[in-house]
């Protein structure tokens, strides 16, 4: 075990694993933009097929989390629910706490077999992002400026597309906006305050015109909302830089299902509707820090191999002309080669801590109600 967590620490092993992932992530960034052709021949086939793709890119990530970092995630729900798990189009409510929070609602999504199906509110910003942001443009993603001035337009017709989607999806919402921290919890309740709003302990006040809207626009579509609440043992604080340095984490995941028809049509009621859901959420939060765990019983999921099985198919794939060229190149014995190798690891390692570095909550997230960042902006 000592020789395992050794080897997952070396950063060559690390830069391959991240080598593998980005230069995969391109040649399915090019093939998705060769799909593009079947949009007006067959909308269906081409959104099948980005599915398909999009799994092929995100379970490598989900494979750092399950397989690498061998972390640990209990479903705290009733088997009823587990049953529906794959089977129905939902909307998901997660809170935003942590960095790796977006992973272990992939985790979900891949053991019920709808990862690459998957959907989410995104930052307009992370459209820029490279990999991410281009898989997700073809995967049909609703982007929004948080601006609903703006957004209006984008986000009706954005998710007015996906009611004939063909694969069953989850549809991820961040209700809170950004991920949470000290600083704008204080903010976040000093608008509730303002507003009479009961205090959270351990959220922020929910944006309600994103769950709102979009539970308007997919009524008909969606059959449930999911109430997933996430925490993990004994006080952890994971990061995606903790995950690629193999540390595993034990991650809990109440889930509530909610019928759609149980959720009030009026927008005024619905709003109150998820104020009353967050208070509640905070109430399992208090309960865990209490007792360590939710209430209920408690399932897990068991992992896949095709996440494993789909890495070791792209690292097969990418990493012997890698070596073969690495061999060539010390072999040569040119200064101008070996140094001009040095300099493509240099700058790929650079590359990719600036990914992972979108995930990092001190770099991420919005200047949520803070009036001199948005003086700056």
């Amino acid at each position: 075990m000592a020789l395992l967590a050794y080897l997952k620490s070396l950063f060559i092993l690390q830069l391959l694993m991240g080598f593998v992932f980005v230069v995969s992530g391109l040649i399915i960034n090019f093939i998705q933009l060769c799909t593009c052709v079947l949009w007006p021949i067959n909308r269906q086939l081409y959104r099948r097929i980005n599915c398909r793709l999009a799994y092929s890119l995100w379970s490598q990530l989900v494979m750092l989390l399950e397989w690498w970092s061998g972390t640990e995630c209990t479903l705290y729900t009733d088997q009823a629910t587990v049953d529906k798990f794959g089977k129905e189009h939902v909307i998901v409510i997660l809170n935003h706490n942590y960095e790796i929070d977006f992973l272990c609602g992939w985790t979900m999504c891949e053991r019920y077999g709808i990862l690459g199906s998957s959907k989410v509110l995104a930052k307009h910003e992370l459209l820029k992002v490279p990999l991410i942001g281009w898989t997700w443009y073809f995967l049909e993603i609703v982007f929004c400026k948080r601006k609903w001035e703006e957004d209006r337009k984008t986000v009706f017709s954005g998710l007015d597309r996906l009611k004939d989607y063909p694969e069953h999806m989850w549809f991820l919402l961040y209700c809170e906006g950004t991920r949470f921290t000290e600083k704008k919890h204080q903010i976040s309740m000093q608008v509730a305050e303002s507003k009479g709003l009961p205090k959270l302990k351990y959220h922020l006040l929910p944006r309600t015109k994103g769950f709102t809207t979009t539970l308007q626009c997919l009524k008909g579509t969606v059959s449930a909302v999911y109430d997933v609440t996430l925490n993990f043992k004994d006080n952890q604080t994971p990061t995606l830089l903790g995950i690629v340095h193999g540390k595993k984490y034990k991650a809990d995941m109440c889930v509530r299902r909610i019928p759609v028809e149980e959720i009030p049509n009026d927008e005024q009621e619905c709003a109150s509707w998820l104020h009353k859901l967050y208070q509640e959420k905070d109430a399992l939060q208090e309960n865990y820090n209490k007792e360590g765990k939710f209430p209920g019983p408690t399932i897990i999921p068991h992992r896949r191999p095709w996440t494993l099985l789909n890495f070791l198919f792209w690292a097969t794939l990418l990493l012997s002309p890698l070596i073969n060229f690495a061999c060539g190149v010390v072999v040569s014995g040119s200064p101008l080669l070996i140094i001009g190798f040095i300099l493509f690891l240099i700058i790929a390692s650079i590359a990719i801590r600036r990914l992972i570095g979108v995930t990092e909550v001190k770099k991420t997230g919005s200047s949520y109600g803070d009036q001199e960042a948005k003086k700056q902006n």
